[in-house]
Parts: structure tokens; sequence; C-alpha cells
């Protein structure tokens, strides 16, 4: 008999990864605010603090896939949820840029163990006939997080302290970690591996679709950091929280569409669709504040089409891209897989951040998603030419 996609472990699951990125959602747009307000910082100062924790997310990436194929997965998981929810205090105590930067690592490589743990889980819970749409539900938890998370944070930004935002994403870390202990996963035999084998750490063949994954990464950090700045800059008649809102909207509809095409086995085509879609996105980001001259209210409607746009392109792209990695690995590397698919993710976002920071810094924000456009757009070009040939020839699936 065909498996149920919804079963309990599944559903326990996702409600675990909805409070885990609804903590990170919750702060993520306000923090640049708060080391402002804070610490007097300017904007090379605010990449840096934030690229330090995607950069340490990436460090322990690839040891994260190798610990979730080789131990077992669960007690792991809710060991690095419990130090990310932990490390929220850190941020009450945070005296000086010197003690938050330290929070910040510490922060990182919590949320990259919790991150490839949830991720490895999820194909271990799924029937392998609904992976596809599986993997597309999992993500759908995390953009709904992605709609309410922000606007959340900023509504008690504007009417509460920093202190409630903090106290805030550790309740519902924490709450996260509750779901997850409710999880049951069949037990797995040992994997054994060779003393030294890069492929313990790194899936190879995944290598050149990291590559493209990795310039859509570098788009997607000028997004998800700077745009409540990018639009205060336009002096926008509507909350910034309202992109990200629209953003997931579009994200979970094109998901549940993605889902479907990539157990019919269109892994490929839709991963190049994201990339098109995303990189006329971009550009009509990085020229929006020319539509001030129109007037306010032009300029607030064409904000909200280019994220429902943003959203339609990630939202294709991401469980594509991931289906992409788990089928040029065996079932033993499926930790592997998901970590090297995370590791190029976060290469790309931490260059991505520093480098919008720079780029406000010393031109505009207008300058730096022009810039992401250009990064996607040489990653699709990269994918359909050397990409897609090369998955087709060393699929296992």
């Amino acid at each position: 008999m065909e498996e149920k996609l919804f079963n309990k472990n599944y559903l326990c699951l996702c409600a675990a990864n909805f409070l885990f990125f609804f903590s990170f959602y919750l702060l993520l747009p306000v923090l640049p605010f708060f080391i402002i307000e804070n610490y007097q910082a300017g904007n090379a100062i605010i990449g840096t603090v934030i690229s330090c924790y995607t950069l340490a997310t990436l460090v322990v990436r690839p040891f994260s896939g190798y610990m979730m194929d080789t131990f077992k997965r669960k007690p792991l998981y809710l060991l690095a949820l419990s130090l990310f929810t932990a490390v929220f205090v850190g941020y009450l105590f945070a005296a000086t840029i010197t003690i938050l930067i330290m929070v910040r690592v510490v922060h990182g490589l919590a949320f990259g163990l919790t991150s490839v743990g949830g991720n490895t889980l999820v194909i271990d819970v799924v029937p392998s006939e609904h992976r596809g749409e599986g993997i597309g539900y999992f993500g759908v938890a995390n953009n709904i997080a992605m709609a309410v998370g922000p606007m959340t944070g900023l509504f008690v930004y504007e009417h509460f302290s920093f202190n409630a935002i903090f106290l805030g994403c550790m309740a519902c870390s924490l709450l996260a970690a509750l779901f997850a202990s409710r999880i049951q996963t069949k037990v797995r035999p040992p994997v054994k591996r060779p003393p030294i084998s890069l492929d313990r750490f790194i899936l190879i063949k995944g290598l050149l679709a990291g590559v493209s994954f990795m310039l859509l990464a570098f788009a997607y950090g000028q997004i998800s950091n700077y745009i409540a700045l990018y639009a205060k800059e336009m002096d926008l008649s509507i909350s910034s929280g309202l992109f990200f809102t629209v953003y997931a909207v579009g994200l979970i509809a094109s998901r549940l569409f993605a889902g479907k095409r990539i157990d019919q086995g269109k892994v490929t085509q839709t991963i190049a669709l994201g990339l098109g879609i995303t990189v006329f996105a971009l550009l009509g980001l990085g020229l929006c504040h020319y539509f001030n001259v129109l007037g306010a209210d032009y300029t607030a409607v064409a904000f909200l089409l280019i994220a429902l746009s943003c959203g339609l392109g990630f939202g294709a792209s991401f469980p594509s891209f991931n289906a992409l990695f788990i089928n040029l690995g065996t079932n033993a590397q499926r930790g592997t897989a998901t970590s090297t698919y995370l590791t190029t993710w976060d290469l790309g976002l931490g260059i991505g951040i520093f480098s919008g920071g720079l780029l406000a810094e010393h031109f505009s924000f207008s300058t730096a998603y022009l810039v992401a456009s250009a990064s996607v757009l040489v990653s699709l070009i990269f994918f359909v030419i050397v990409v897609t040939p090369h998955y087709q020839k060393n699929k296992l699936r």
C-alpha cells in the first residue's frame, strides 16, 4: 500500500521547521536596526556582523552532513535545536560589537547543524514516491514563517523592545524542540566509511550544481537582509514587512507547483524556469526606485509585484535544487547531499550579504540588486550549459 505523506512524524517535523525558521525570521529584519541603535554602526559593519553568522553556518555544514549520516539523526537534531534556542540569551547581554559577533558565530554554528538535521530527517520520513511534494511542503513551512516572521518582528520592534524580540525567538525555538521530540524515526544500520574520504563531507558530484546554486544564494543575500533599509531609502508608503509576506506567497505557490514537477522527473526544467523568473525580478528590484518619479503609490505597487516575482522564482528553484542534490547521491549520502546543498547556499549567501553591505556603502542598494540580477543570469547560463548535462549523466534516480 502507498504510504501517506501527512503522517504524524512529517507533521511534527513541519511544525518544528516552521517554529525554527519563524524565530530566525522574527529577528532577521530588525537586526540591522538593533546594530545601528545600539552600536552606531554603518552599513559595512552591519554586513560584517550579519555575514559572520552565515560564514559560521558555512563552516559547520560539511561536518553536519557527516554527523547526520553517521550518528542517530533525531538526538543530534534536538541537541542542535536546543543550542540554537539557548544562544538567544546572548543577544540580551551583548554589550559590545565584538561580543555580538561572538554570539552570531555560535548562533550560526547551531543554525547550520539544525537546518541540515531537519532537511535530512524529512527525506527519512517522507515516502519515496512523494519525495518532491514532501520537500515542497516542508519548505512551505519555512515560507509561511517568512511571511509572518518579518512583519511580526517589525511590529514588535515598533511597539516594544529588542529584548521582547529575543525572548519571543527563544520561546518559538523551544516549542520547535518540543515538536521535534515527538518524531519517531526508523532505525538505520550503521554507515561504514573509509577512515579518510572527501565524500564524508562533500557530495563531489554535486559541486557543479553547487556553483549555480551559490550564485543564486548570492542574490538572495541581498534581499533577505537589506530590503527593509532599501524600502526606507525609497520612502515607501507601505511597510517593508509586506515585501516578505508577498514574497512568501509567491514562494508557497511555486513550491507546490515545483514539487509535482519534481515527482514527474522535471527537475532541471523547473530550476531553469525559476532562475529565469528571478533574473527579471531582481532587475526590477534594482530599478524600483526610478518609479518614484511616477509617485509613491506606483513604487509601492511595483515593489510588491517584484516581491511576488522573486517568490515565484526562488520558490521554484529551492526544492528543485534540493532534489537534484539528493538524486546525485546514494541513500547513505543523504546527509552529505543535504549539507552540500546547504553549504553552497551559505557560501553564496555570506558573500552576498557582505558584498551587499559594501555596495550599499559605496554605491547604493539599487546597485546591489542589479549586481544580484547579473549573478542569477550567470547562474542560469551555467546551469543550462554545464550542470544539466552533468546531472543527466550522473543522477541515480
